[in-house]
């Protein structure tokens, strides 16, 4: 386990479309957490560095584009209707293709895109569970579509390969997962606690059975 005050990157993997609750979910919970953690902190990647717009409108700079990533020692690919481009985006894929895969944690439907890089066949992930407005098919399906053992779950680590955490508001348990990971448990709950997430992700551990 890291030593709260090491030096630790978390590279935050955005696009054009992406959700601003899952930027939030994440950048936010880093941003805290680094109030206990010193040695923490989170950059935001996309293609290219600059502005990305978000759906609903809001635009955020990234910090550095797929060229000049620095090396991380996480990377949380981020969920909104813009997966589907990324899906198909040979840039996206070769990024994430080239990265430790055990590094590697997915929000909502970003796991859809690590799924599209071939990083999930075989493996159990989850993803959002619904279907919203126009869409026909749930995420969740579409995932297994792609060949991977999709499970409705808050969060799901084998403990090898990629991470994944559910849909939309999962991204505050999924980065809370991740600094689990990274720092042990004591670290990660005294994350909750300084969020006042500390009793919805108690009841969300009970429901994994943890």
């Amino acid at each position: 386990m890291r030593r709260p005050d090491e030096a630790t990157l978390v590279a935050v993997v955005i696009y054009d479309g992406v959700e601003p609750i899952d930027i939030g979910g994440t950048i936010g919970v880093i941003s805290m957490a680094a109030r206990v953690l010193p040695g923490l902190r989170a950059a935001v990647v996309a293609e290219q560095p600059g502005p990305v717009r978000c759906a609903g409108g809001l635009t955020v700079l990234a910090q550095h584009g797929f060229a000049d990533a620095p090396a991380a020692d996480a990377l949380l690919v981020t969920g909104g209707p813009g997966w589907r481009t990324e899906a198909a985006n040979p840039a996206m894929l070769g990024f994430l293709r080239a990265q430790d895969p055990d590094r590697l944690m997915s929000v909502c439907t970003g796991a859809l895109i690590l799924g599209a890089a071939g990083l999930l066949a075989g493996r159990a992930a989850t993803t959002r569970r619904r279907a919203v407005g126009a869409e026909t098919d749930s995420p969740l399906a579409l995932l297994a579509a792609q060949g991977a053992q999709a499970r409705e779950a808050q969060v799901v680590d084998d403990g090898t390969g990629p991470a994944s955490a559910g849909g939309v508001s999962l991204a505050i348990d999924g980065t809370l997962h991740l600094l689990g990971r990274l720092y042990g448990e004591a670290a990660r709950d005294e994350v909750a606690a300084l969020i006042e997430y500390d009793r919805a992700f108690a009841a969300n551990l009970a429901a994994l059975g943890r």
